[in-house]
């Protein structure tokens, strides 16, 4: 009767232990395969899309996209006026400036920080960035780069979603979009200038 037990103990312990080496496996292979070094795009296209989030007190904005095809993993670039709602004095000069005016709502919550912010130029108009990790159940990670530039007390906001673990290889190819002529013409018209 002992061995007997044992020898269920054994297998039971077996199959509880073969189970969880194939559900780490199953849910680690995504992480693996995000984790892989991903190098900027020579010639990224961004292609505009439809807005694909409700309408908020900001209303909506614009969205692009450029497929993975494209940019080595796909990435959603998401911009929009915030007019009146940036520090008129400092601008986003700041990352506790950047975070309170980044559409992490838009996202579903704050997510996890990378790193520091950092100064960037889109035209005229300086701002700051910010690279986010996103981990939400049941989803291979991902970051996410928070943007966002004035015009005196006037900010735009972008939020680009990249499909890697590490956004800072896309970075320069996000700035490089929204300093396209559409995008710097888009702001002009938003912002009345």
């Amino acid at each position: 009767m002992r061995s007997r037990n044992a020898i269920v103990a054994g297998v039971l312990g077996g199959l509880a232990l073969g189970a969880l080496a194939g559900l780490s496996a199953f849910f680690a292979w995504p992480m693996l395969l995000q984790s892989k070094a991903l190098t900027a795009p020579s010639h990224p296209k961004f292609a505009e899309v439809r807005w694909p989030f409700p309408t908020d007190e900001w209303g909506e904005g614009k969205a692009f996209r450029c497929a993975s095809a494209d940019c080595g993993v796909e990435v959603n670039v998401y911009i929009r006026a915030k007019i009146g709602f940036c520090n008129c004095l400092t601008g986003v000069s700041d990352d506790n400036e950047l975070d309170r005016l980044s559409d992490f709502n838009l996202m579903g919550g704050k997510p996890a920080v990378l790193g520091a912010g950092h100064e960037i130029k889109i035209a005229w108009m300086k701002g700051r960035s910010r690279a986010y990790a996103v981990s939400e159940p049941y989803r291979a990670p991902g970051s996410t780069l928070a943007i966002a530039f004035n015009d005196r007390c006037d900010a735009i906001v972008a939020t680009a979603t990249v499909a890697h673990d590490r956004p800072a290889a896309l970075e320069p190819s996000v700035i490089e979009f929204l300093n396209s002529e559409p995008v710097v013409h888009w702001a002009e018209v938003t912002l009345g200038l």
